[in-house]
């Protein structure tokens, strides 16, 4: 029997990046067959890295555990490298240190997705962003609108 394949195309985007009250978004669509769910989000003083990271994360913890291919896609050169090299198994040995013997940045998401990893085992794959994929695409318009409805303001009721 062959087994289910689910597709993951995550993305995540800043805007604002480079100050500190910045806002930023994570997409994902989940693809099982026919069926495509979206999902996204958004977070105040945040970095694209761990936007990049939090849409990964939310799109693995969606999945049921099963008997499944799990093909994730990303244009994040930061998740997709990390786990084709294996840089976490290196931040572990150190005690959480990078090669600089400094904190390692995101590690709150890092725990997080690789309890992720080990629970479904997905396999990483690199897409180049804004390239025409269309489901890369679609994630990064997701991110996008994690942004946008993340900074509209509250509808407030006017008294009569």
């Amino acid at each position: 029997m062959k087994k289910e394949i689910i597709e993951i195309y995550c993305d995540g985007a800043c805007s604002g990046n480079q100050f500190k009250s910045n806002k930023g978004g994570w997409g994902a669509i989940v693809k099982r067959g026919d069926e495509e769910r979206e999902i996204f989000g958004g977070e105040r003083n945040t970095t694209n890295q761990r936007m990049e990271l939090t849409a990964c994360i939310q799109a693995l913890d969606q999945l049921p555990r099963g008997d499944v291919d799990i093909q994730v896609y990303s244009d994040s050169a930061y998740l997709i490298n990390c786990m084709h090299q294996k840089w976490y198994e290196k931040w572990q040995r150190n005690g959480w240190r990078n090669a600089k013997k400094e904190p390692v940045e995101n590690k709150d998401l890092w725990v997080n997705l690789l309890a992720l990893v080990t629970q479904h085992k997905p396999t990483f794959n690199k897409v180049r962003g804004h390239s025409g994929i269309e489901l890369n695409e679609q994630a990064d318009a997701l991110a996008q609108r994690g942004i946008r409805e993340l900074v509209q303001p509250p509808l407030v009721q006017m008294p009569e």
